[in-house]
């Protein structure tokens, strides 16, 4: 998980949520999250394949956030995700992260990485309202 201060200019990391067997307590813990942060919209990564195409997985996480706007009352939007996973890698490999650390941290700096793009594209969530979540697949 990661936030961005008052004036969406930065992503910080926060934490990396540990999932539950229970999808309900997942969503309970991020709603509790999103209020202690003041959270206004959150930004999901949308797992697509690197053709652009809906992955088994995307279609999980989409039904994931569409619950979680509805449980919080937020915005959603959907960010495609594409290989910040390799790219959060290696910025702690050149941090002079071990390996073995990555997985720890691996997350929030993915995360972090997934909300800077967000708003790198001028797509600030205060801005945005609770129109239609934009997808950037679905305008690539």
């Amino acid at each position: 998980m990661a936030v961005s201060d008052e004036l969406e200019l930065t992503a910080q990391p926060v934490l990396t949520l540990e999932r539950r067997h229970n999808q309900r307590e997942d969503l309970h813990s991020l709603a509790r999250l999103c209020r202690r942060f003041k959270v206004v919209g959150i930004v999901v990564g949308n797992p697509v394949h690197l053709s652009g195409d809906v992955s088994p997985q995307a279609v999980k996480i989409q039904a994931f956030a569409a619950e979680l706007g509805e449980m919080t009352g937020l915005p959603i939007h959907l960010w495609d995700e594409r290989l910040t996973s390799r790219e959060a890698h290696q910025i702690l490999y050149e941090a002079g992260h071990a390996r073995q650390q990555h997985r720890r941290i691996v997350d929030q700096v993915a995360a972090t990485l997934i909300l800077q793009s967000f708003m790198d594209q001028g797509s600030g969530i205060r801005g945005q309202g609770s129109e239609k979540p934009w997808n950037d697949t679905e305008n690539a």
